[in-house]
């Protein structure tokens, strides 16, 4: 017998718009005179999920506002779920494990359940074992134990009954840090400062600039990197890391990457969120994929090593759940790609220089070209957003472009109460197989932008930029906010509208798979942050990366599966190898 949930999304139930409960009328159940879709007593709906059947699929596909959804469970899930957001909510399956002395990564799609995993682990959120009909219900430890007797989960819940495990964890959203806590960042890391470290740690994560710096005045970069301190100040023993290298760009996230790896030993055990595939292959021993349907279910997979985890997530298939999770395998190139340039220049710029402050810019000549995705990588204050911006018009200069039209989405994306439609109008009217359908936008057209989570109005104004009527399109970090699944879908989405409209795209962002998937060139940025930028390129892919990863002092290597780039370990066998060739990023 199929097992089936259904999801009510009251903030989307409007019964007065839908000519009055438009789902029960149509329910194929109600109408035999079961009460499977039941009035609630907020005046939405409610459902009663063991009384419906497939019939009741009508009713979900007849909600104008698709606040019903309904939706088959995988055959293996003999057990309620670990915790669930209230009758017919969000319902999570199975928990990761800690492991002492490994660093445990979690990899899947937004709204699948990581941060409620991760919650329930760390003691932020009490799990309810499906058990909805109690309000507030909060399952105990004996519960909790029986729940997962003889796997390790159970082991867990019983240190953590008998006081063995203490733990710490930092939050996804860092930006909320300085509404919580008002004051310097010395003030903040003091106070949580258990260790008596905070010197040493503010020195590793290269904090010590910015000690006496009001919270509400620091980067997103430094604030990620002073959560980061925050938590590992604590004294623990399982650390929690949700999402630790968001706004940071790729040298420091390597820094931090071996940071947390090397907290792990004999009496500590670290979970991390990531969706950044380089940096938690380079980060991690072992992996839980987490697969189900975002905002309706979520399932954690039993535990794999770093490699076989996500080669499997990027198969799309797991072997041991028979569960297919997405419908296309993922593969990388195996050989840098040498693209056939257009011979139509699209744009040209002269070396020039430009001085914002005390910073100054050094671009060299360079060129794009239509049909042409142009990467852009470098550290942060280094000057990305300064030459996109310059490129974009929006700073003047008597060396930007002047005879073409630039569509351009910024780093720092701003909300207010339009409707998502108004933005959206041209994308809806012109491109709306292209972007709006592959993008997952329908659902969020009747909402206001000031409404929607940072993925959602990421991809909004990716969908908007590519929609303008523009020559080239510049876009600051698209990735950020999004999860591994979106990335790869931007990616192709972006390559399919610069290919259809034949116009050329320039892409700043800090994630190097992403980049991979995606470019065709590169612009690469040195010097010195927050003091001197120079602009080299653009560069073919291997040119570019090798130019790059050389001054990172990094090497990578394909694997033999997908052909995905993966970091190399310092000084091992390949590194040393491929340095000796002047080979960074292909072999």
């Amino acid at each position: 017998m199929t097992k089936r949930i259904m999801i009510v999304k009251k903030e989307k139930c409007n019964p007065e718009s839908c000519g009055g409960y438009l789902c029960i009328r149509v329910s194929p159940s109600n109408r035999m005179g079961k009460d499977a879709i039941v009035k609630s007593a907020d005046g939405k709906v409610e459902v009663n999920e063991e009384v419906i059947t497939d019939g009741d699929r009508i009713a979900a596909n007849k909600c104008p506002f698709n606040a019903l959804e309904m939706v088959n469970l995988p055959e293996e899930l003999d057990k309620e779920p670990i915790h669930r957001y209230g009758k017919n909510g969000f319902a999570l399956y199975n928990l990761p494990t800690p492991m002492f002395g490994k660093v445990v990564g979690i990899i899947g799609r937004n709204g699948i359940g990581k941060s409620t995993a991760v919650k329930i682990l760390a003691g932020v959120l009490k799990p309810n074992l499906g058990r909805t009909d109690k309000e507030s219900y909060e399952a105990s430890y004996k519960e909790l134990i029986d729940y997962f007797k003889g796997s390790e989960a159970q082991i867990f819940f019983e240190k953590k009954n008998k006081q063995k495990i203490k733990i710490a964890y930092k939050p996804q959203q860092v930006d909320l840090i300085p509404k919580n806590f008002c004051g310097s960042v010395k003030e903040l890391l003091t106070k949580v400062d258990e260790k008596k470290k905070l010197s040493e740690i503010a020195k590793t994560l290269e904090l010590t600039k910015i000690l006496d710096h009001d919270l509400k005045n620091i980067s997103g970069g430094e604030l990620q990197r002073v959560a980061i301190a925050a938590t590992v100040l604590k004294k623990a023993n399982i650390y929690f890391f949700d999402e630790p290298t968001s706004y940071l760009d790729i040298k420091q996230r390597l820094k931090i990457s071996k940071f947390i790896r090397e907290m792990a030993d004999e009496n500590t055990a670290v979970i991390v969120i990531e969706h950044d595939l380089i940096i938690l292959d380079y980060m991690t021993d072992f992996i839980h994929l987490m697969y189900g349907k975002a905002t309706a279910f979520g399932v954690v997979s039993s535990i794999k090593t770093t490699k076989a985890g996500i080669n499997v997530y990027l198969s799309g298939y797991l072997k041991e759940e028979n569960v297919r999770f997405r419908a296309n395998e993922i593969k990388f190139l195996k050989k840098a790609p040498i693209k056939k340039r257009s011979s139509s220049e699209l744009v040209k710029w002269n070396e020039f220089e430009h001085s914002i402050g005390s910073f100054k810019l050094g671009v060299k000549e360079g060129k794009i070209y239509h049909e042409e995705t142009v990467g852009v990588l470098g550290e942060n204050g280094i000057g990305k957003t300064t030459f996109v911006k310059l490129l974009a018009g929006e700073i003047d200069s008597s060396n930007k472009i002047e005879k073409l039209k630039v569509a351009y989405k910024p780093q720092y994306l701003v909300s207010d109460d339009e409707q998502v439609t108004s933005i959206l109008k041209r994308a809806i009217e012109k491109y709306g197989s292209l972007l709006i359908d592959p993008l997952r936008l329908k659902d969020l057209l009747l909402q206001k932008s000031s409404e929607l989570s940072g993925g959602e109005l990421q991809r909004v104004m990716i969908a908007k930029c590519l929609a303008e009527d523009s020559d080239i399109m510049l876009m600051d970090e698209p990735s950020a906010y999004l999860d591994v699944e979106e990335r790869l879908i931007i990616s192709k989405v972006i390559k399919d509208v610069v290919k259809q409209t034949e116009r050329a795209v320039l892409i700043v962002d800090h994630d190097l798979l992403f980049l991979d998937y995606l470019s065709d060139q590169l612009v690469v940025f040195d010097g010195e942050p927050a003091v001197q930028g120079f602009v080299n390129g653009p560069f073919e892919m291997e040119d570019g990366m090798n130019v790059f990863l050389k001054d990172l002092k990094l090497t990578f290597r394909r694997d033999e599966e997908n052909n995905r780039p993966r970091a190399n370990k310092l000084n091992s066998r390949l590194d040393r190898e491929q340095k000796s060739k002047e080979k960074f990023y292909y072999v």
